[in-house]
């Protein structure tokens, strides 16, 4: 008998096909123009042989073998469920009662589901605020230093994630797009919460149509698809402030600056176009200054400013950007831009950072919440940024400076850990190992054998979204897609919802955790809840019983194109920003006032310690790029047929230069050894005369894969990226600024062995 399921991912809406009690294949769902075909490895990863069949406890953990134990190297004891939750409940009333509940990491970070309600986040930190609190994480890895910044310059994070100027707009209005890290199609694969339709890659051909002319300033020319017919800026990396200043001298040099604005929605233009002519610092920021340090010519420069002053200019900048050493300062700078431009709140117009980070931004929509889980509070009020993990395990009872604060770092001797994957997301892996052996207990929710799981005291199985009944829902798409249980939990899997709630009640509060409600009750509840909300701004949507059987509701479309800051720039009297001036903030008082010598109170050029033109480079003369993967959504799927069918004899492949390979004596297709001073991975060496010299370029995502030695055998960046914080402002992921070698493999080629279930022992009695 074949079954067809509704259901939806990160990656997309999509039928699962089920035969026999298996999810045999996938059909895109009927109302998506352009779906993702990552869909098509689902079947793998739902059935994966790293599937975790049942709970288990690190053999070392139970010989008493706590902190300061090096784990990933024991076996695994099965357990039944009975004593796992028993287990858990004891070790979690042994921390909170010796350490306090700030003792406790509630480390869930990540996608994890796209459905809304058995969403791993929301219901592990639901279960632990409701248990005492925990200590828990703010940002994110993707734009945690720009998330930071923006509030202080623009007084809102909606240039980032919001409803940015959209592409209607866009089509009608826009002569020119100059896109700073280009307009990547891979990332329109991906929308969090899930889409309906993949809209990002229709509309910009739309805009291509329209006659807009694009220019991919990138070290990638595959940043921009071929159809956009971009012109190409082989830019090093991490040079951009040092481009965009010199693009502002230009403007200034021959007075094309809007002064107007300037004057009218801006404050501190006084002191920093001293500084973009040097008059500040003895240094002007003229386009030759610009080209030393980007390597683009000055011409190319000058040529691109003026272009955009004499044009209706939309600029933009990819989240990845400011994932570097003094990450704020590019979008910070290109913000400055705008303004001298004139254009935020026009048509068309002004600054968005992240259209081509992930599909949904620009899409036309209506201004509606997605469907989402209450969260209640958490007693415990320390927060540190998401990307500060390794200097909270490390570093205990010292003090953490981020955004104007000085935050105490509690002793963590729990992490607990549900929905992510820290060994993907981190910096320095083997740094990061080293500050997560430092706590007593690791417990882990997962459905597979993952880097986490690996590394975990106590492995609790969780199911699949096949597995359960949810809904998918974003804020950024049209579509709410009933996700129906299409297969019986696999082995001993459990939802992470049934598995805290049996937990909850061991330590005491099952019924303020469930509300007395089941799964079918939460789900209704969810819904209703996005229905009212919905119809206060005049969205009848079906009820949830209509819903659940047609499998979907779509939301129309704005009657209007929209426009970020339109009011503001109409009247910025009457429509002030959320900053202290009520402006665009070119000098922050506020940022100047923290005393932070590395990031001061406007956008300056500041070079990083490890980039092209760094000292470092002289040892490691490769800048590595790490991007988001094509064939996976960061380590999901990774498992799947789809990403399979792009490793190099098993590993992730490593972008390189012909030129490079060259002068290494590299040909396509060998496996290399990438490394520096924190680590070393394999890679499958892909030639592309597409990427500047002396930059070479990894997906982040493969499931990292140690050998004792320390190399990972796999392919993941992350054992080379260097764990520091964008500054002490943002305390964002500075991924980015990492220099490397590359040589030839000498020697037998290591089995990749992350595909197949860690050592188990006998069962425990």
């Amino acid at each position: 008998m074949v079954e067809i399921k509704p259901h939806a991912a990160h990656w997309g809406s999509f039928d699962a096909i089920v035969e026999d009690g298996r999810v045999a294949g996938v059909r895109p769902f009927a109302r998506d123009p352009s779906p993702s075909t990552l869909i098509q490895s689902v079947p793998d990863a739902v059935h994966a042989r790293t599937r975790i069949d049942r709970p288990y406890v690190r053999t070392g953990w139970l010989r008493g073998e706590r902190r300061g134990s090096l784990r990933g190297g024991d076996a695994f004891v099965p357990v039944s469920w009975d004593q796992v939750t028993r287990l858990v409940a004891e070790e979690t009333r042994r921390v909170r009662a010796e350490f306090g509940h700030a003792a406790i990491l509630g480390g869930s970070y990540g996608w994890s589901s796209a459905g809304r309600f058995h969403h791993a986040r929301s219901q592990l930190q639901r279960f632990l605020g409701l248990g005492g609190g925990f200590t828990t994480q703010v940002t994110n890895y993707s734009y945690g230093a720009g998330m930071t910044l923006m509030p202080h310059i623009l007084g809102t994070n909606d240039v980032i994630q919001g409803k940015v100027t959209d592409w209607p707009s866009i089509v009608k209005h826009t002569k020119l797009m100059l896109c700073f890290g280009g307009l990547p199609l891979k990332n329109a694969l991906i929308t969090a919460g899930g889409a309906g339709a993949h809209e990002y890659v229709p509309w910009l051909r739309q805009v291509a149509a329209a006659g807009v002319r694009f220019v991919n300033i990138s070290p990638f020319r595959g940043d921009a698809p071929d159809f956009l017919q971009a012109e190409w800026v082989p830019i090093r990396p991490n040079t951009d402030t040092a481009l965009i200043l010199g693009m502002a001298h230009a403007i200034l040099a021959v007075g094309l600056e809007d002064r107007g604005f300037l004057s009218t929605h801006c404050t501190g233009w006084e002191k920093l176009r001293p500084y973009i002519l040097g008059e500040s610092d003895g240094t002007p920021k003229t386009p030759e200054w610009a080209e030393a340090i980007t390597e683009v010519p000055a011409a190319t420069i000058r040529r691109l400013a003026l272009e955009a002053a004499g044009l209706p200019t939309m600029l933009t900048a990819t989240w990845s950007l400011q994932r570097a050493e003094h990450g704020e300062q590019p979008w910070w700078m290109l913000v400055a831009l705008a303004s001298m431009l004139g254009g935020i709140g026009k048509p068309g117009q002004g600054v968005v950072f992240g259209y081509g980070s992930m599909n949904g931004m620009g899409t036309p929509r209506l201004n509606l919440p997605s469907v989402s889980m209450p969260a209640p509070r958490n007693p415990v009020g320390t927060a540190i940024p998401v990307s500060r993990v390794t200097e909270l395990l490390e570093r205990p009872g010292e003090v953490l400076q981020y955004n104007g604060r000085d935050i105490p770092l509690p002793d963590i001797r729990m992490i607990w850990w549900a929905g992510g994957n820290p060994f993907h997301h981190h910096q320095d892996l083997n740094r990061l190992l080293r500050g997560w052996c430092r706590a007593d207990t690791v417990v882990v929710q997962e459905p597979w054998w993952t880097a986490p799981a690996r590394h975990a005291d106590i492995v609790l199985p969780a199911t699949t979204t096949l597995e359960r009944n949810d809904i998918g829902s974003s804020s950024s798409d049209r579509f709410v897609r009933a996700m129906h249980q299409a297969i019986p939990p696999q082995a001993q899997a459990r939802n992470d919802h049934d598995m805290l709630a049996d937990i909850a009640e061991a330590l005491g509060f099952r019924d303020r955790f469930t509300e007395q409600r089941n799964e079918d009750a939460w789900l209704r509840h969810l819904y209703d809840r996005w229905r009212a909300a919905c119809a206060r701004i005049g969205f009848d949507a079906p009820d949830f019983d209509r819903f659940w059987a047609e499998g979907y509701v779509e939301t129309p479309p704005p009657e209007e194109e929209f426009v970020l800051f339109s009011d503001f720039a109409r009247n910025p009297e009457a429509h002030p920003l959320n900053t202290p001036s009520g402006k665009v903030e070119l000098f922050s008082e506020t940022i100047a006032g923290f005393g932070y010598a590395e990031i001061g109170g406007h956008p300056r050029w500041q070079a990083p310690a490890e980039y092209l033109g760094a000292s470092a480079a002289a040892r490691f003369p490769l800048h590595l790029l790490s991007y988001q993967p094509a064939t996976r959504l960061h380590g999901q799927l990774d498992q799947g047929r789809v990403a399979a069918a792009n490793k190099i004899r098993g590993r992730e492949p490593i972008l390189m230069h012909p030129a490079d390979a060259a002068g290494r004596g590299l040909s396509d297709g060998d496996v290399v050894r990438v490394f520096n001073d924190r680590g070393a991975c394999l890679g499958g060496l892909r030639l592309d005369d597409g990427i500047r010299a002396g930059v070479v370029a990894m997906a982040t995502g493969a499931w990292w894969d140690p050998a004792g030695d320390g190399l990972d055998r796999h392919g993941n960046p992350n054992v080379l990226t260097q764990d520091v914080g964008t500054s002490r402002l943002g305390q964002g992921c500075a991924a980015q600024s990492c220099l490397a070698q590359v040589k030839r493999f000498e020697g037998a080629l290591p089995e990749v062995t992350v595909f197949a279930p860690p050592a188990i022992a006998e069962e425990a009695a």
